[in-house]
């Protein structure tokens, strides 16, 4: 599966969820279990980098602003969720998060930014195909700490400044 395979299926699957994610994640699995247990890990590569990928302080701040705050494991999920946006929206996202503001049609913390099933698709997949639990898949794993320069998420100023479009669209609503 390439890059363009993959994102075809975030993209097919968001759609016909109709942007919800639990059920955007029981699509991928539905999908990902037509193909076979190497495509479906190929798919767990191409995630699993792009999760990686967007660990950072940057994109964490962003998170704490648009779901008001963020703890670790809600900056999983909101990677997570950001993934299953598309790829459009995920790099713009990881080049400048404070370009969500204009990236982002809605957000309604209730229901966006937060996709915790997404990230088990694949493994819920290859697990149904196989009977097994999916191996290693042989990527390096992401950081210890986020990359980047450490954000104070408590220091609304220090916010606002660092995310001008962001703060104005979500905060000062």
């Amino acid at each position: 599966m390439d890059e363009t395979e993959f994102w075809g299926l975030i993209d097919a699957t968001r759609e016909a969820a109709a942007g919800d994610p639990e059920e955007q994640a029981d699509l991928l699995v539905r999908r990902l279990v037509r193909l076979d247990p190497e495509q479906v890990l190929d798919f767990a590569r191409h995630f699993e980098a792009r999760y990686n990928r967007a660990y950072r302080w940057e994109l964490w701040g962003a998170a704490w602003l648009l779901l008001d705050g963020a703890s670790d494991d809600a900056f999983d999920y909101f990677r997570c969720w950001l993934i299953g946006q598309g790829r459009e929206v995920f790099e713009g996202a990881v080049r400048d998060p404070d370009a969500l503001a204009e990236l982002l049609e809605d957000f309604d913390e209730e229901v966006d930014g937060d996709a915790e099933d997404l990230g088990y698709a694949a493994d819920e997949a290859y697990e149904q195909l196989t009977g097994t639990v999916a191996p290693d898949l042989g990527i390096p794993p992401a950081p210890a700490e986020p990359e980047g320069t450490p954000i104070d998420f408590e220091n609304d100023a220090a916010l606002a400044r660092r995310y001008p479009r962001l703060w104005d669209r979500f905060r000062e609503a």
